[in-house]
């Protein structure tokens, strides 16, 4: 076999290696990992659990100059959550992801700020932006946040 050929091969290898790297198998889990709000304030860990995407907080800036591990959910309507952590805090939850739309859909997303949890679906748009909605009820009434993947 002549080298030229074989260096051809071992190229295209590599090449189809290379772009498989960091895709899952699974179109469902291309949601997963890890995301920055476009506003540089917070950092989620989206990952699935039992069929479900979950997604956690990793970091965030607003921390009055304390460590964010200080933070807790104080406000949370239930006395039993205020004593939480905000860091690795989960704020995503039960969604599913919808092949036909290849959207995620029927989660809960928890506002920390507001001690708030809302309706909540996701989808990844045409720039590969992570694009989460927060909605009451109806998707038109509510916030999207815009995360780029880390």
């Amino acid at each position: 076999m002549p080298v030229k050929f074989v260096a051809v091969c071992f190229l295209f290898v590599c090449f189809i290696s290379f772009c498989a790297m960091g895709q899952p198998a699974d179109p469902r889990e291309k949601i997963c990992g890890k995301w920055r709000s476009i506003d540089k304030d917070v950092d989620i860990q989206v990952y699935m659990q039992a069929n479900e995407f979950k997604a956690k907080i990793i970091w965030y800036s607003d921390t009055e100059g304390k460590p964010m591990d200080y933070w807790t959910d104080r406000n949370n309507p239930n006395p039993a959550l205020r004593s939480r952590k905000i860091l690795g805090m989960e704020v995503l939850r039960d969604l599913k992801y919808h092949p036909t739309t290849n959207t995620w859909e029927d989660g809960m997303v928890y506002d920390s700020k507001h001690s708030r949890e809302w309706n909540a679906s996701a989808y990844i748009d045409k720039n590969g932006q992570l694009r989460v909605r927060g909605y009451w009820h109806f998707k038109f009434i509510g916030r999207t946040m815009t995360f780029v993947r880390i």
